[in-house]
């Protein structure tokens, strides 16, 4: 593990980076908080010990400008005995601990330990997060950027998000966005595909129900609503919704309260509602197959996922990242691509859209040559 003290003092630099080296920690020092910064932005460090009190920039102004630059590392401050409130306060914003002088070697290891636990469990939890929610939106078309700025100034709001776009453009990346980027993205976010729910359950499977509510209702059951409590609720293919499910969303939009099916009793949630459809829900209310009602208050804002045939430029990236995607999930060797096979690719249309480029991908690392060839494209997707 890599170490940065940084220390006006040579006597504590050294002291200190001789304990570490002893427990077998590479160990960077820096005299001034300029040069510590410096390198704390260049090289990453699993931790860093940084004292308070130094001439020209302090300890509370390195704090400051690590956190905000992005800087991950843990931070622990070097604190004198009077200094023991301003390290508090520098703890408030953001440092991980202080120890105190004179340095303890027990103290040191101790805190040394429990912050790169910390770290590392934050680096995990961020790898988790990345299988669960998936990764970020791929591209750098005109139309993807618009959508990756539309979700940076929606995402912190809890105004309800209506995404359109047709099946496979990549709306549920969209939705987690939408949810990794908000202030509930530590709460549940809960997945609903209303499209592939029986019309009769929808209610059920939405608020719950209680036992023996229905013939098969066996035990009391928790809705969709009340497990995304706090988070966020997504309800995919909403244009598919029962008339009579319509109606009990609008409810829980409108007053936060939700009835299981087979109760009376009303019970308050705090949910977040996104939804999405590759309808075009102004026909749908037009044909009274959706109530105009809910159409507005789920459309607060309205984010429209482009076709891949609208961006292909992103083709190549997309490919690349596929590629690493799928070598990574089955311990498949990645494969390169010909510039021929991958212009071939750009001039497909793709009525799949994304969903349909990750499986050809998937269909040439396995059946084609390395690199992938022109013919290997036509013989297997053209």
């Amino acid at each position: 593990m890599r170490i940065l003290i940084i220390d006006d003092e040579r006597a504590i630099r050294y002291s200190l980076k001789e304990i570490l080296e002893m427990e077998e920690y590479q160990v960077e020092t820096a005299e001034n908080g300029a040069e510590g910064i410096e390198k704390a932005e260049k090289e990453k460090f699993d931790a860093i010990f940084c004292d308070i009190k130094m001439p020209g920039m302090d300890g509370i102004e390195v704090l400051e400008t690590l956190l905000r630059d992005g800087v991950e590392s843990p931070m622990i401050m070097i604190s004198g005995h009077a200094d023991i409130d301003i390290a508090v306060s520098c703890i408030k914003k953001g440092a991980f601990d202080f120890i105190q002088k004179p340095l303890d070697l027990n103290r040191i290891l101790i805190t040394l330990k429990n912050a790169t636990d910390k770290a590392s469990l934050v680096s995990q939890t961020k790898i988790l997060k990345k299988k669960v929610y998936g990764q970020e939106m791929v591209g750098e078309s005109e139309g993807i950027q618009h959508v990756r700025e539309m979700v940076e100034k929606v995402a912190p709001t809890d105004a309800s998000v209506l995404i359109t776009g047709a099946n496979g453009s990549g709306k549920e990346l969209v939705a987690r966005s939408l949810h990794q980027q908000s202030q509930r993205s530590m709460m549940p976010y809960i997945e609903v595909n209303c499209a592939a729910i029986p019309s009769e359950l929808i209610e059920s499977e939405l608020f719950g129900h209680e036992k023996g509510s229905f013939t098969s209702a066996i035990k009391q059951h928790k809705g969709k609503f009340e497990q995304a409590d706090g988070g966020t609720l997504f309800l995919d293919e909403i244009g598919d919704m029962s008339p009579s499910a319509q109606a009990k969303v609008l409810r829980v939009l409108q007053e936060r309260k939700i009835s299981r099916v087979g109760s009376d009793k009303d019970i308050t949630v705090n949910v977040r509602v996104i939804s999405a459809t590759n309808k075009n829900l102004q026909d749908e209310i037009a044909k009274g197959n959706f109530r105009e009602d809910l159409y507005h208050r789920l459309s607060v804002i309205v984010i429209r996922v482009p076709n891949l045939d609208e961006r292909k430029d992103d083709i190549p990236l997309l490919v690349n990242h596929f590629l690493d995607q799928i070598s990574s999930e089955t311990a498949m060797p990645r494969k390169e691509f010909s510039p021929e096979a991958l212009q071939m690719l750009v001039e497909k249309s793709w009525s799949g859209n994304i969903r349909e480029l990750r499986n050809v991908v998937e269909r040439l690392m396995i059946l084609g040559g390395n690199p992938v060839s022109a013919q290997d494209v036509r013989d297997y997707v053209i």
